[in-house]
């Protein structure tokens, strides 16, 4: 089962302009003390035709970790237009949040981003050169797409199996690849996918509705601040590591990108030191 378990994810600033700070807040839980930090960090993807022009907006790193529910602000810088292809400035792009543990990413929220201007006359008429000051973004935090990896965490007893369990009745099976897109298009979420991992090995962010802040839906146990922790962690500059992904299964609430654009490993770019958290005194 996985240690650690993301419970919420409430977009703050949205819709805000394309120059402002992203800024996410962030609940999860830890059932076990860990030895080491979690790393954070959001990617803005530039280009639906290629990766070069991803950018990894900022990272940090939270920690220690207490066990319980914890709750911290996660703010990250926009994207640099220079590194932009010019013609996908405007319109519908995707944002990455994605947290790892010792370099095994274990989570990954995928969000759609709509970038237009501010004006029905300049979206209908778009000048040449594109008026950033003019453009609003607008990330669609109702819908986000959860990806889950079983990864190892500090025992050897919680390293996912290396190879998957036999599956002999799976040959046998009727072909569902015509039904598959057809479920995916009629969004239905919160169901398991064939071959995920079992729902008791992670706490469900319960879909598309749950994530939102304050327009998840009621089905779910909202997280009380005065049972929660807040943890204040700074992002800064790199580091050379690389993730390690592809360990364990993965569990899949929706797959929202490409393989190029959200399979790819980023290169980790954080050498922030972490801070020690901070309990909530109730009122």
């Amino acid at each position: 089962m996985s240690v650690v378990s993301l419970l919420n994810v409430n977009v703050l600033n949205n819709p805000a302009r394309f120059a402002d700070k992203y800024q996410f807040e962030i609940t999860f839980e830890c059932l076990e003390p860990l030895t080491k930090d979690l790393e954070w960090k959001l990617t803005y993807v530039g280009s639906a035709n290629s990766t070069e022009h991803d950018q990894e907006l900022d990272s940090l790193l939270v920690g220690p970790i207490p066990v319980g529910v914890n709750k911290f602000v996660f703010e990250a810088e926009p994207p640099a237009l220079a590194k932009l292809p010019s013609s996908e400035i405007l319109g519908v792009t995707v944002v990455l949040l994605t947290c790892s543990y010792d370099g095994r990413e274990f989570v990954r929220v995928g969000y759609y981003v709509s970038n237009e201007y501010d004006s029905e006359e300049l979206n209908n008429e778009p000048p040449k050169q594109v008026q950033t000051d003019r453009i609003v973004r607008n990330v669609l935090a109702e819908k986000p797409r959860v990806t889950r990896f079983a990864i190892k965490w500090d025992s050897e007893e919680s390293a996912p199996s290396e190879f998957p369990p036999d599956q002999p009745e799976a040959d046998e099976a009727e072909d569902d690849a015509d039904n598959y897109g057809a479920e995916e298009e009629e969004g239905l979420e919160g169901e398991e996918e064939a071959g995920a991992a079992p729902a008791d090995e992670d706490v469900e962010m319960g879909g598309a509705d749950d994530t939102a802040g304050p327009a998840a839906s009621k089905e779910t146990d909202e997280v009380s601040d005065d049972g929660s922790e807040d943890l204040e962690a700074e992002s800064s500059g790199e580091d050379d590591e690389e993730e390690e992904e592809g360990e364990g299964e993965a569990e899949e609430d929706d797959a929202m990108v490409d393989d190029s654009a959200a399979g790819k490993s980023a290169e980790a770019s954080s050498s922030a030191q972490p801070t020690t958290a901070q309990p909530v005194v109730p009122k």
